[in-house]
């Protein structure tokens, strides 16, 4: 396959995987069509840029337009919320790729570019402008605004935090040793089981999960940590969308929301950095070690011949 072919195939893919997304996003929705506080095609968008480049942005931008009409927002807002929803994961790209972020989030580094780069800082573009676009042709009243930017930004952002660790590692990055398999499927299971427990349980139990996603840090890094991590925040938006994740009117059940699911993602995501990098100084230093001890071996070896060679006149 031609790199131009393969180029357009990954773009329609990604603006297939893109508005498909959107609609899984819209159904667990707070409010029909308007509050989404998990919106995880920003996770495909900004995960497909780093795994594929710039050059696959227009399938962003298709997706993005499909679903702004499916709103039924009139063309022109439309067209205005399609660009911010591009600009958003570009600049992302950009940031992450400028201060030298690695997808395998193998360091601390890469794990706070994410958070305050990729998630935080370039998802508020989409929400300035996706909000005054739609302010200007009148789809949301002018006294909203500040509220449907918070929304906006918190919701691209939790796809970011959320999403994009799992689809970066998932083709690369994620190795399960043979032996741990059997540990790695019962955690995931027991997480499956703890998160819709608690997520529909009133917010008092909500800490019994982060002792499931510490295990899966710690144990399997981003391999396990990553899915521990959508799985929990997926039961806890499907139970909001429910009515039953707390008790409170919408803001409250907001805020709420979007302090547990951050609080999932940035524990996942910083612990399982923290970890790998330990792994690979442990590694380092064990390897420097078996060097050195290599080395001193082999000196002296040298040394005992040269002592036997001068007790031992040659033949």
């Amino acid at each position: 396959m031609s790199a131009a072919l393969r180029t357009a195939v990954t773009i329609v893919a990604v603006a297939v995987a893109y508005f498909a997304t959107a609609q899984v996003g819209l159904v667990l929705a707070l409010v029909e069509g308007q509050v989404t506080p998990l919106w995880l095609p920003t996770g495909i968008a900004v995960a497909a840029l780093l795994m594929s480049g710039r050059r696959i942005w227009p399938g962003i931008t298709l997706g993005a337009f499909a679903t702004n009409l499916t709103l039924g927002t009139p063309v022109a807002p439309a067209l205005l919320v399609t660009a911010g929803n591009t600009a958003a994961p570009l600049l992302a790209w950009y940031l992450l790729t400028r201060f030298g972020f690695r997808p395998a989030l193998d360091r601390l580094k890469d794990a706070l570019l994410l958070v305050f780069a990729g998630a935080l800082g370039a998802m508020l573009i989409s929400a300035l402008i996706g909000t005054a676009a739609l302010g200007i042709g009148g789809v949301v009243p002018w006294s909203d605004v500040p509220a449907v930017v918070s929304v906006w930004w918190t919701g691209d952002a939790m796809g970011v935090l959320v999403f994009t660790p799992l689809l970066l590692i998932l083709p690369r990055h994620w190795r399960v040793p043979p032996a741990r398999m059997a540990e790695a499927a019962a955690l995931l299971a027991a997480t499956a089981v703890i998160a819709s427990w608690v997520t529909t349980s009133g917010s008092r139990l909500l800490f019994l999960v982060f002792p499931m996603l510490i295990w899966a840090a710690l144990r399997f890094q981003h391999a396990i940590a990553a899915p521990c991590a959508v799985i929990i925040s997926l039961a806890a938006v499907m139970s909001a969308a429910a009515g039953s994740f707390a008790t409170g009117d919408l803001p409250t059940t907001m805020i709420v929301l979007q302090a547990f699911n951050g609080s999932v993602a940035l524990t996942g995501l910083i612990l399982s950095a923290i970890t790998s990098e330990r792994d690979e100084a442990r590694r380092t230093v064990e390897h420097a070690c078996e060097q050195l001890a290599d080395t001193v071996a082999r000196y002296q070896e040298e040394g005992v011949r040269e002592r036997l060679g001068r007790l031992v006149p040659p033949a």
